[in-house]
């Protein structure tokens, strides 16, 4: 409502100030000569503006910056320019008086059309190297507090993140790009029954990140990038905000790392939370099944970590002492390598 008011209020008084200066006794004679043509003129031109921000409702602070900077410095090139030339225009040997002139008037014309445009064209296409900020230039994103985390599909679909920040561990802010937004959006819509449950728990999960009041949820709307790959995306978006990628994707973690960008990878945030074991100590599990290997046996610790034991296989259904002999560990979890103990129960009948 607010923007629609100033919106007629910069109509009425844009109107009422050209009406004011076409009409006045004191303008140029060219200008009472043709009076509604040029108050038509000036009408339509401050309509184009409303016109243009009216069709351009998405603005972004950096793209509104580069203009109003690449104009400022374009005039401000193309004025000292034509100070700097003025002298040669001047000199009667070369132009003559006259023609010195219009040569003069010609070129400065020129330049103020011409620097403007290339400083604008340069400072748009550049925006994401040196990204300016009115009323200063900032030429390094800093964010106060902790650096954000920016989370990718797999992260949302997992959920795992949203019981992280439940343990009041994580204070800074969460990212939610735009097209992983769509990307979860399109798998919630799948005709797969599982692919559909999936995107639909990653749209609960965002949800409740947003209604915790503990966390800083954003989604950040982003520019269409054509021709790059959404892994390739998320790693540029992550760059920019200086923040750290969460995700549970192996290609993606060693894609991000190549390129330089801190990974929170939440299986080795799980596996990093779970019991330390040492070859020695002393687990009691319950087997439940064989293992692949002849003999063995193979259990689960409450946390779901997998416990193989050796000549395990005659004691299925039963719990039993078992020693550690070594530990297998990496993103994809831990798994237990044991040996019965000295006091094993005598298998079921």
């Amino acid at each position: 409502m607010l923007l629609f008011i100033i919106r007629m209020l910069y109509i009425i008084v844009g109107s009422g100030a050209a009406m004011a200066f076409v009409f006045s006794s004191d303008a140029p004679r060219f200008v009472q000569e043709n009076s509604f043509i040029v108050f038509s003129g000036m009408l339509l031109i401050l309509l184009a503006f409303l016109l243009i921000d009216i069709l351009l409702p998405r603005k972004r602070v950096e793209m509104m910056s580069a203009v109003y900077f690449g104009l400022l410095i374009g005039v401000l090139l193309a004025y000292l320019l034509n100070l700097g030339l003025y002298p040669l225009f001047v000199r009667s040997d070369i132009f003559g008086q006259d023609e010195g002139q219009k040569w003069s008037v010609g070129a400065g014309a020129l330049t103020l059309l011409i620097l403007p445009y290339m400083c604008i064209s340069f400072l748009l296409q550049t925006k994401d190297q040196f990204r300016f900020v009115i009323p200063y230039v900032e030429f390094q994103r800093e964010l106060k507090g902790a650096r954000p985390l920016v989370l990718d599909s797999s992260a949302l679909i997992d959920g795992r993140i949203a019981d992280v920040v439940d343990t009041n561990m994580l204070d800074g802010q969460i990212l939610v790009p735009q097209f992983i937004l769509q990307e979860v959006q399109d798998i919630a819509d799948s005709h797969d029954k599982v692919r559909r449950s999936r995107g639909r728990r990653g749209l609960d999960v965002l949800r409740k990140l947003q209604q915790d009041p503990k966390v800083d949820v954003k989604v950040h709307e982003t520019e269409l990038m054509k021709g790059k790959s959404v892994d390739q995306r998320l790693i540029e978006i992550t760059k920019e905000f200086n923040g750290r990628l969460v995700t549970n994707d192996i290609n993606l973690n060693k894609l991000a790392g190549v390129q330089g960008v801190d990974v929170v990878n939440l299986n080795d945030v799980a596996n990093a939370l779970k019991p330390r074991f040492l070859p020695g100590e002393q687990v009691r599990i319950r087997i439940v099944k064989e293992g692949e290997a002849a003999g063995q046996g193979v259990g689960y610790l409450d946390d779901g970590t997998m416990v193989v034991v050796e000549q395990g296989n005659r004691q299925i259904g039963n719990e039993v002492d078992t020693v550690v002999t070594s530990v297998l560990q990496n993103s994809a979890g831990r798994m237990l390598f044991c040996r019965l103990g000295d006091a094993v129960p005598a298998p079921m009948r």
